[in-house]
């Protein structure tokens, strides 16, 4: 799902993608027509079981399936004063002025909000909470920082999906981030049922990288916030990645954490339930994996999508 020197990407004179990868780059993409599954070349777990509260067994499982979940590992008062605010930012309609905002293609229903730990209160407590921070330090072996926050509000009824796709991909080639050393943590505000459009996984996908096809365009964000096109695997490489892993869909309540590697695929079906789906996305990034300049050879994406100036890391309380 889905930043710059401030806004560089936005309004910049437009210039020519790389017609060919540089020579630091490990992972290319979108150079060809198509392009093959290929191995991962980074750990998926940098520390060890002495670097935080994750035992040998959730180490292993998350090394293999890419992602860890945890049914109720915040209370629901921790979260309460989230979905209080979230309900706030929804009623403000100035707000679905601000670049920051998404908005759902066909309507005026908020899809996103970024960088919610720099703009209201509850949720920067949120995203800095000790327990995720503590889990996300674990798991890539040193201190982080907060590469990107979200809200993802997918409403009731017509709340749209989130095509399959590798954050990676796209945080590699639009955003410069160099290595498989950064996470995604999903909180849920509201419960995650079968039928309201959970996160999907592909669990052992991680382990392959997946180029994909077509040409980056200038400020692409613009686009691919709101639906993604390119930056998606192709209709065999995603069959074959289900037929080798299959497809899990992990659900709870409010309080529910999913964490899940930057490299897993996955996606989330649309939501024709009257329930609502409200989670808060959080990117925490290794010190030693900021980003470069875009390995596309465009701009970077505005700063608000991928930190490029405060690398601060996020201190346990």
């Amino acid at each position: 799902m889905m930043a710059g020197e401030g806004m560089t990407g936005m309004g910049a004179t437009a210039q020519p993608v790389l017609s060919s990868p540089r020579a630091d780059d490990r992972y290319p993409s979108r150079f060809g027509a198509r392009g093959l599954i290929k191995d991962r070349h980074d750990p998926v777990v940098w520390g060890t079981p002495e670097q935080g509260p994750l035992c040998d067994s959730q180490l292993l499982f998350y090394a293999g399936n890419g992602y860890l979940h945890f049914d109720a590992l915040l209370a629901p008062a921790e979260v309460q004063s989230c979905l209080e605010a979230l309900s706030q930012l929804r009623a403000d309609e100035a707000l679905k002025q601000a670049d920051e905002a998404v908005i759902e293609p066909g309507s005026r229903e908020l899809r996103s909000l970024f960088a919610v730990h720099q703009s209201n209160a509850a949720l920067k407590a949120l995203c800095q909470h000790p327990k995720l921070v503590a889990i996300a330090q674990q798991l890539l072996g040193s201190e982080v920082y907060i590469h990107q926050s979200r809200i993802n509000y997918k409403g009731g009824f017509r709340g749209k999906e989130f095509y399959w796709h590798s954050d990676f991909e796209t945080w590699h080639v639009e955003d410069g981030v160099p290595a498989m050393r950064l996470l995604s943590c999903s909180i849920a505000l509201t419960a995650n049922t079968p039928y309201n459009g959970p996160l999907m996984l592909l669990p052992g996908s991680h382990q392959r990288y997946v180029p994909c096809a077509g040409v980056t365009p200038q400020d692409h964000y613009r686009a691919s916030l709101k639906q993604q096109e390119l930056g998606v695997p192709d209709d065999d490489a995603l069959a074959r990645l289900v037929q080798d892993f299959g497809i899990t869909a992990p659900t709870g309540l409010a309080g529910s954490v999913t964490f899940f590697d930057c490299n897993v695929m996955h996606g989330s079906s649309s939501n024709i339930t009257p329930l609502p789906r409200s989670n808060v996305f959080v990117v925490y990034n290794s010190l030693h994996n900021t980003p470069v300049a875009p390995f596309c050879g465009l701009p970077p994406r505005p700063n608000f999508i991928a930190e490029r100036r405060d690398f601060t890391p996020v201190a346990l309380r």
